[in-house]
C-alpha cells in the first residue's frame, strides 16, 4: 500500500501464514472454541447490562468519536503540546519512528540503570514492538505482572485477545502451567480461580518489591497536562507505577486526548465496553516526576511504527480511534470461532483486520496480512459495539477494494470475469432470460449431488473457478420457473398478462 513509512518488519503485526490457513487449523480445536464461546458470551452479557444503565450511551459514543477525529486532525500540534507539558514536569520524552527505534531506546534506558529485571504493566504496544524479546537479548528479564499476561508468558504462548490475552485457556490448563512453570508453587495447587490468583500474587510480590525499573504503556495521554493514564483491574499496574525508581512508558502517538475534560468521556466508555464494569478498579494517572514520591526517572517513548501511514488514508485512519476495549472481538462470530492466534498479529479480531494491514502495508498476494480484510462476515456487529463508532465494516470493504486493485494485472481474475459476465447478462432482458433458462441445468446438478440427502436439493460443488466458492457454502437449486415466467402465466398482470 502506498503512503508514508510503515511498521518495522520486526513488529508483531504479521503472522507466518494467511488467516484462512491459520483459521482452518484453529477451527479443529474444539477445546479452544469451547473456551472462547464461554468467555465471550460472559463478557458480552456483562457489557450489555452496564451499557443499558447509561441513558446517553449513544451521545457518549458520538463524543468519543468526535474527540478522536479532532486528535487525528491536530496530531502534530497535540504531540508537541504533550511533549512540552510532560518535559516541564520532569519527564523525558523520546520519539521512535518504528519498533526498532523504540526497542533500542528502551533497552538503552534499562541498561543505563544497571538493572537486569523489569516489571511490566499490561501493554499491547510493547507486544507490538516485541520488547520482551529485545530485553532478553540484552540480558534483561521482563516479568509480566497482569495475571493473564503472566499465564501467557509462563506458558511460552502468545496472547489471543486484546483484553484477556489468555482467553483461549481454561482454568485446568492454567493450573497445569502454574504447576509446571511457577517457582515454589504448591504441587497440589487446585484449579479454583481464587487459588490460582493467590499463587500468582505470591509469585509476583517479591518481584514488585525488588524491581527498580518498570515498563508500561498508556491507555490515554492528556496533551494539555502531559499526563499518562493506565486503567486496570488487579492492582498490579499500580504497584509497577509507584514502587520502581525508573518508569518507562511506550505510547502510540494515537493515544492522545486534547484536554483533561476529554478524558471523562473515555473513562465512561472504556470500562463498560471492555470489562463490563462501571469503572475500572484501578485508574492510575501520573504527570512527570513528583520529588520524593513514586518513580524519580520518568521516560515516555512516543511511537509511530506505521501510524502515520494509517493517518494518511482518509478512509482508513479511523482505525486509529481504537481505545483497545476489545468489544468488537467479543461480538464477532469469526473471532469467536477462529480465535485470536489465527490473525497472526498482536491485534486480533475485527479491529486487527483493518489496523494490522494498514500498519504494515501489503507486500503482495503472499503477504499473510493480505487476507485479513476478508476475515469477516460484514455483519456489522463490531460497529454497533464499538464505543467510538469505528465503522469497521465500511473500512473492510475499502481495504478489500485496495487489495483487489493491487492484484489487478493484464488479465482479469476469475472473480472479475464472473462478475463481468453477470453484468453483461443483466444489461439486456433477452440475455437475462437466456441465462435464467440455462441455469436450470443446475437443478440436475443439485439433484445428483443431493441424491443421498433427504433435505431439499442444493448445489454442493461447482466446477472450475466456482469450486473455491462452494468449498465453504452451498447454493440453492435454481427454481423450476423464473419470476417473469410465473407472472406471464398467472394472468395477474394489469396489462393483460404480458411479461413485464
Amino acid at each position: 500500500m502506498p503512503g508514508p513509512p510503515t511498521a518495522d518488519p520486526g513488529s508483531r503485526l504479521r503472522g507466518d501464514e494467511p488467516f484462512p490457513a491459520a483459521a482452518a487449523r484453529t477451527l479443529r480445536d474444539t477445546q479452544l472454541r469451547h473456551n472462547l464461546g464461554n468467555a465471550t458470551a460472559t463478557i458480552r452479557e456483562k457489557r450489555r447490562r452496564m451499557v443499558a444503565e447509561v441513558p446517553d450511551w449513544e451521545e457518549l459514543r458520538l463524543a468519543g468519536s468526535a474527540i478522536k477525529a479532532d486528535v487525528l486532525a491536530r496530531l502534530p500540534e497535540l504531540l508537541t503540546t504533550f511533549e512540552a507539558a510532560a518535559t516541564a514536569r520532569g519527564a523525558t520524552v523520546h520519539w521512535a519512528a518504528d519498533a526498532a527505534d523504540a526497542r533500542r531506546i528502551v533497552t538503552d534506558l534499562v541498561r543505563a540503570t544497571g538493572a537486569d529485571e523489569v516489571v511490566k504493566v499490561k501493554s499491547m504496544v510493547t507486544q507490538e514492538i516485541r520488547l520482551n524479546e529485545a530485553l532478553a537479548d540484552a540480558g534483561v528479564r521482563a516479568v509480566e505482572t497482569d495475571l493473564a499476561e503472566l499465564i501467557v508468558q509462563l506458558g511460552r504462548d502468545e496472547g489471543s485477545h486484546i483484553l484477556v490475552p489468555a482467553i483461549h485457556r481454561n482454568r485446568r490448563e492454567i493450573r497445569d502451567i502454574f504447576r509446571r512453570e511457577m517457582p515454589g508453587v504448591d504441587p497440589e495447587l487446585s484449579d479454583d480461580p481464587a487459588a490460582l490468583a493467590e499463587a500468582a500474587r505470591r509469585h509476583l510480590r517479591a518481584t514488585f518489591l525488588r524491581s527498580r525499573v518498570a515498563v508500561s504503556g498508556a491507555n490515554f495521554a492528556v496533551a494539555e497536562t502531559g499526563t499518562l493514564s493506565v486503567v486496570e483491574s488487579e492492582g498490579n499496574g499500580r504497584m509497577c507505577l509507584t514502587l520502581p525508581e525508573t518508569l518507562i512508558s511506550v505510547v502510540g502517538i494515537e493515544k492522545l486526548v486534547p484536554t483533561w475534560q476529554d478524558l471523562e468521556v473515555f473513562l465512561q466508555l472504556l470500562p463498560r465496553s471492555s470489562t463490563g464494569e462501571r469503572m475500572n478498579p484501578y485508574t492510575s494517572m501520573w504527570t512527570g516526576v513528583t520529588p520524593g514520591d513514586g518513580p524519580q526517572h520518568v521516560h515516555v517513548v512516543l511511537l509511530d511504527n506505521g501510524r502515520s501511514a494509517v493517518l494518511a488514508d482518509p478512509h482508513g485512519r479511523a482505525a486509529l480511534h481504537c481505545i483497545r476495549c476489545s468489544a468488537c472481538l467479543n461480538v464477532c462470530p469469526v473471532y469467536e470461532r477462529a480465535g485470536g492466534h489465527a490473525y497472526g498479529s498482536v491485534y486480533p479480531g475485527p479491529i486487527g483486520a483493518v489496523l494490522s494491514p494498514q500498519l504494515t502495508g501489503i507486500t503482495g498476494d503472499d503477504d499473510p496480512n493480505a487476507a485479513l480484510p476478508f476475515a469477516s462476515s460484514l455483519c456489522g456487529a463490531c460497529f454497533d459495539a464499538c464505543p467510538v463508532r469505528i465503522d469497521i465494516p465500511a473500512m473492510l470493504v475499502h481495504l478489500r477494494a485496495r487489495a483487489t486493485d493491487a492484484r489487478s494485472g493484464p488479465l482479469p481474475s476469475a472473480e472479475a470475469a464472473g462478475l463481468g459476465a453477470v453484468a453483461w447478462a443483466l444489461r439486456d432482458p433477452r440475455r437475462l432470460r437466456i441465462a435464467q433458462r440455462l441455469s436450470r441445468w443446475g437443478r440436475l446438478l443439485a439433484r445428483w449431488q443431493s441424491r443421498r440427502d433427504p433435505a431439499p436439493p442444493r448445489i454442493r460443488r461447482l466446477p472450475g473457478p466456482g469450486a473455491a466458492w462452494t468449498r465453504s457454502r452451498d447454493l440453492p437449486a435454481p427454481p423450476a420457473q423464473t419470476f417473469r415466467e410465473w407472472w406471464a402465466r398467472s394472468g395477474r398482470a394489469e396489462d393483460g398478462g404480458n411479461t413485464p
